[in-house]
């Protein structure tokens, strides 16, 4: 009996002891796999070959195509569920005077997103494209290799020619995982050495001395800075460049811009039908007034901190490849340093937003107002009214230097936010110059004995309700507000 239960004890045994290396098993969850290697070619640009070994950032990227969250943003409503874009000479009416004579006085819509970059420049009037193959260098991946193959014609060829190289299953992809990223190991790079390249030489900066995080910023001042196009003789584009000669890093000034873009009249890109004025332009210049000294700046944070979030998919941490306002992700950035609410985090952003519009709208309307004035002195002189020379060459000036501060805030896309004390600066002073330009051009009519009413006529309709084929009807209901009310007095 005793050696029957022993042998029964020993059995036992070993039923536990196989329970205790085969239960754990056959029920716990399995370990997880090694996510497999997937080799991605030198060159190669398609992103879903890149989305194979990275399908996190790919998955979130593809999203850039898709309408963003509604009502978040008061001032960047993106795009609605039809596609429908917001148009910005509707919500800033002064800009379709300013701009007439030019593409963007034609056709000027909020942007939708990084993956419809391409998709949105074939739909946008084709007045915006006259300046040829150079549109393409912020649009497309493929910009770096055509501006090397094709030299000089590169900027000069029709847009739709140089489209036309690309291959056709790309002819409509916007900015792709190659223009941030090494293939080999992710790292960042500056894909663009004919833009941002040239710019930070003119900074004096080497890319290879950048540190992570400052390149975390720069992999994106490849496209959200401001340009100019050269052009010939002929009006034919030349060339492509970042007008920070003079400029240091942490301090690419307003003032300093405005220096290098009229230090040479073949910068003059347009002639603006009001005054007649052969002008430069500026396109969004996130870098420049971010990077200008301002809080987050000086705080170390870079432009993937607020716009790409770390989120969190199963086990993985990766980057939010949907790029947009930490406004449209309630905030989500921002709660990585803030430890305030979300609702009040968005207040203090609205409550600086709202300052900047008010602001902006009266340098608008500041600015055209003496367009309109100089506008009224050129039929002073064509009837044979002599006008002072100084006081007109003088309230020239003035005017050049109101438009160019104006249009520096208003094509910058954070209205205000990136660098608040900046802008409220840069608009004061556009304000103040075009008072100054006014009072000075109004004193040459005096004297020419041209009467001038008190309040200029915008004629804001004439210009808005005629901009072409695409050009809407011109609903007030559109249009942003003073928030503080006094509109009415500009």
């Amino acid at each position: 009996m005793a050696l029957r239960s022993k042998r029964t004890l020993f059995i036992a045994g070993v039923a536990l002891a196989l329970a205790y290396f085969f239960i754990p098993y056959g029920c716990a969850p399995r370990k997880p796999e090694m996510v497999k290697t997937v080799t991605i070619p030198d060159g190669e640009i398609d992103p879903d070959v890149w989305g194979k070994a990275y399908p996190e950032e790919y998955e979130t990227w593809k999203k850039t195509s898709e309408p963003e969250p509604a009502g978040k943003s008061k001032y960047k409503r993106g795009f609605d569920a039809d596609h429908l874009s917001y148009d910005k000479l509707a919500e800033y009416p002064y800009m379709a005077l300013l701009f007439n004579g030019w593409g963007f006085g034609v056709e000027y819509n909020e942007p939708k997103g990084h993956a419809r970059m391409l998709r949105d420049q074939l739909d946008v009037d084709s007045s915006r494209l006259k300046a040829g193959g150079v549109c393409l260098s912020c649009k497309t991946p493929y910009a770096p290799q055509l501006q090397k193959q094709l030299g000089m014609d590169y900027y000069q060829k029709p847009y739709k020619e140089i489209l036309a190289k690309i291959p056709e299953k790309n002819r409509e992809l916007g900015v792709a995982c190659i223009d941030c990223h090494d293939n080999k190991d992710m790292t960042l790079k500056i894909s663009r050495g004919f833009t941002l390249g040239a710019g930070l030489a003119a900074l004096k900066v080497d890319p290879k001395n950048l540190t992570r995080q400052e390149m975390r910023t720069s992999v994106c001042a490849q496209c959200h800075v401001s340009y100019c196009i050269p052009k010939n003789k002929e009006m034919h584009s030349v060339g492509l460049f970042f007008p920070w000669a003079g400029s240091k890093w942490g301090g690419i000034t307003i003032e300093n811009i405005i220096k290098v873009l009229r230090s040479d009249p073949a910068n003059g890109e347009w002639t603006q039908s009001v005054t007649g004025f052969k002008l430069a332009f500026l396109r969004h210049p996130e870098f420049e007034l971010f990077s200008n000294n301002s809080v987050h700046w000086k705080a170390g944070a870079a432009c993937a901190d607020c716009h790409m979030p770390y989120t969190k998919e199963g086990v993985h941490k990766f980057s939010d490849h949907r790029v947009m306002s930490p406004l449209k992700n309630d905030m989500k950035a921002c709660r990585q340093c803030h430890t305030e609410t979300p609702a009040w985090l968005k207040e203090q952003v609205t409550a600086i937003q709202d300052r900047t519009v008010g602001l902006e709208i009266r340098a608008g309307n500041a600015t055209a107002a003496l367009a309109k004035l100089f506008e009224t002195t050129h039929k002073a002189q064509a009837e044979g009214k002599v006008i002072d020379k100084a006081l007109y060459d003088k309230a020239k000036d003035y005017y050049e230097q109101a438009f160019y501060r104006s249009l520096f805030i208003g094509a910058e896309n954070s209205i205000g936010f990136h660098n608040p004390t900046e802008a409220m600066r840069v608009l004061g002073d556009s304000v103040a110059f075009a008072a100054k330009g006014e009072g000075l051009l109004r004193q040459a009519l005096t004297k020419a004995g041209v009467d001038v009413p008190v309040k200029i006529d915008l004629e804001l309709s004439k210009y808005l309700e005629n901009r072409g084929s695409k050009a809407l009807k011109w609903d007030k209901s559109q249009e942003f507000k003073d928030p503080s009310g006094v509109q009415d007095l500009f």
